[in-house]
């Protein structure tokens, strides 16, 4: 779980930035992200409830893996949804280690 954590506090504050942005300008093409926007607020507001108590992200983690059919990269998009989805697959292994 540690790994877990320094790569939350690494990564959630570029997420919260751009997931939304990712959204928007994906969002036409690529619906499914949307799902993930809405997972990944769930993510992270279950996070911050939990502060440094060990949170309960099995059941999103399930969804994301689903929507992005193991985190495949589209070959249509930029390089932020390329590293949002990185990013949360790194923070999945992690999780999960």
């Amino acid at each position: 779980m540690a790994k877990f954590n320094e790569l939350k506090e690494m990564y959630f504050e570029r997420l919260v930035q751009y997931v939304p942005i990712v959204a928007r300008v994906h969002g036409g093409h690529h619906p499914e992200f949307h799902n993930v926007h809405k997972l990944f607020d769930q993510m992270y507001e279950k996070v911050e409830r939990a502060g440094a108590s060990k949170v309960n992200l099995n059941e999103e983690f399930k969804k994301l893996r689903e929507i992005t059919d193991n985190y495949r990269i589209p070959g249509d998009v930029c390089e932020t949804y390329e590293a949002v989805y990185k990013m949360l697959e790194e923070l999945d292994k992690a999780y999960f280690m």
